[in-house]
Parts: C-alpha cells; structure tokens; sequence
C-alpha cells in the first residue's frame, strides 16, 4: 500500500500538468470552416473566438441571413474542433485521477 506522501506527490504532480495542459489549451489555435471555406473561424483551445475570416464573394447585401447561417456554422465548427483537441489533450489527464477524485477547475 502506498503512503500517503508518495500519493500526495503524486497528486501535485498531476495538478501540474493539468495546470499545462490547460494552458497549452489555452494557447492553442483551431479553425473551422463552412461554405465550402468561404467562413473561416478561429478559436482558442478554450473556445475563444479569435478571428474570422470571410470570402467577399459569401457577402450579399440582399441575403444577409446566408452569411449569418455561415458564420454560425464556421464557429460551431471551430469549437467542435477545439473540444476534440481538449479531449485529446485533457482526457489522458484526467483519466489518471481515477476514483472521483477531482482537482480544482475541472
């Protein structure tokens, strides 16, 4: 049976590289797109939308809905894609801690 402080090491050790993992997350730029890449978005690992990129020729003064559905649709993408990379990034992580036992801020 361990000792407890062998398990308390243990539990710092992964609260530090959670703590890097989230901000490497953080840090992390994703993209997603619609209309075929007329709408391009991009948001930080966490979600955060950065930047958006729109083709000219989507932009039509006479449907202004088209491109409001693109946008949404190149977001949605976007954060599809960095919740995949959180998993990814995360998941190994978190499955470690086993038994119910959770740090703070996950």
């Amino acid at each position: 049976m361990p000792d407890i402080q062998q398990m308390l090491q243990q539990a710092q050790q992964m609260q530090q590289q959670l703590m890097v993992a989230q901000q490497e997350l953080a840090d992390a730029e994703v993209s997603g797109n619609a209309g075929g890449g007329l709408v391009t978005a991009t948001v930080s690992g966490a979600g955060e939308l950065k930047a958006l990129t729109i083709d000219p020729k989507v932009i039509d003064p006479e449907d202004p809905d088209t491109l409001a559905d693109l946008v949404v649709a190149a977001v949605r993408d976007a954060n599809t894609n960095a919740q995949e990379l959180a998993q990814r990034t995360m998941g190994p992580l978190a499955g470690g801690l086993g038994g119910g036992f959770q740090l703070p801020g996950m």
